[in-house]
């Protein structure tokens, strides 16, 4: 009986080690792969450079002739010239005529009258004259030389009316010529000649517009405009200004900012402002809106980087920097103004670092990064706005 009870424990034992060759076989073969480096972040990178950096104010303006003239009569007649439409002219070029025959009758009918009462005044004063003579021999009454004094007073009067009349009957002459006031362009005419007009049309014959200078009048909020008036010396020092076509962006010319409002829209809270351009070109012209950039100051041989690799956390302004070791250190920064997609770096950058552009929100202090300059192709573009972003760091 001793021999079966051998065998059976002999089994057992074996049993009992061969579950635990599989068991330690089956841990072997299960077991996770080890971790190895976590992959590199794809990001888009600058580097940060020296250059001048423009200060600036943009808005949205409308250019406006400097002056602008619409032409009424102030005589009642027919219309017959008024220049030809979209016509350039200069300062008292013929603009419209009126039919001056009516005015030119009543002239010479009034100079008619001066040259008969002159004449009247004349006998007048050689009696007055001859009057004195005998009265001073005593040889009329005083009376008659009295009345023959008030005689010529009288005919004084007379040739000075008719003398306002003459005047009057000139200037309605003067009137049926309507010259230009201005040098300018002429816009469609609103009256056909041919047509009666009178001094109670008020809507205007034709219109003239100066281009050449042309304005271009835009606001700004009353913050900006208290940095304006400082940085011109009150305006008494023109302003760089700059116009910008606001469908293609396009440079549409330069000018000064010469005119300041003198208050505040209170239900704005804005200023308007009026800025003078040569427009030699004819780019603007008036009614046109576009886009207005003033240059308050220029800072010079200051470090800059692309305004989106600047990150608002909440422990302040930073940037990633990437190393020689292609692992990225995050840098807390001092940023001053921001223009055209750049941004001055007063502490925190050096010339010459690789900051990062586009990519910030997947990585952390030490992340690898593989690199590709800002702009190129494999993966999102860099943000190129005017506020710094926002993350996590």
């Amino acid at each position: 009986m001793a021999t079966p009870r051998r065998f059976r424990w002999g089994f057992a034992v074996l049993g009992v080690i061969l579950v635990g060759l599989l068991g330690g076989l089956w841990v072997l073969t299960h077991q996770p792969p080890k971790r190895g480096a976590p992959p590199a972040v794809a990001v888009a990178v600058a580097k940060a450079q020296v250059q001048d950096l423009p200060v600036t104010i943009s808005g949205l303006g409308q250019a406006q002739a400097w002056q602008s003239v619409l032409i009424n009569t102030q005589v009642n007649g027919r219309l017959i010239y008024v220049a030809n439409e979209g016509a350039d002219v200069r300062a008292g070029d013929l603009l419209a005529q009126i039919d001056c025959a009516p005015y030119q009758a009543t002239l010479v009918q009034a100079q008619g009258a001066l040259h008969r009462d002159q004449a009247v005044l004349a006998g007048a004063r050689v009696n007055l004259a001859r009057f004195q003579t005998l009265a001073a021999e005593d040889s009329i009454a005083h009376q008659q030389l009295d009345d023959q004094a008030a005689l010529v007073k009288q005919d004084e009067g007379t040739v000075q009316l008719d003398q306002g009349q003459v005047q009057a009957a000139q200037v309605n002459v003067r009137y049926c010529r309507i010259a230009s006031p201005v040098n300018g362009r002429v816009g469609v005419r609103l009256i056909d000649p041919g047509n009666i007009v009178t001094t109670a049309i008020t809507t205007g014959i034709v219109s003239v517009n100066q281009t050449a200078p042309i304005a271009v009048t835009f606001s700004v909020p009353q913050g900006d405009f208290a940095q304006l008036s400082q940085m011109s010396n009150g305006f008494a020092t023109p302003l760089f200004t700059q116009a910008f076509s606001q469908e293609t962006g396009a440079p549409l010319g330069v000018g000064e900012l010469v005119v300041a409002d003198n208050h505040v829209d209170p239900s704005t809270g804005t200023v308007q402002l009026k800025a003078r351009f040569a427009n030699d070109n004819r780019a603007l012209w008036p009614g046109q809106f576009i886009t207005v950039t003033v240059t308050l100051q220029t800072l010079h041989n200051v470090v800059v980087v692309p305004t989106a690799a600047v990150t608002q956390g909440p422990n302040g302004v930073y940037v990633y920097v990437v190393g020689r070791d292609n692992k990225v250190a995050l840098h807390p920064v001092t940023v001053g103004p921001a223009e055209g997609g750049l941004t001055a770096i007063q502490r925190g950058v050096n010339a010459g670092d690789t900051v990062v552009t586009d990519g910030q929100m997947s990585l952390r202090p030490g992340s690898t990064v593989a690199a590709r300059p800002a702009g190129a192709q494999g993966g999102p573009p860099a943000q190129n706005g005017a506020t710094p972003r926002r993350g996590g760091g």
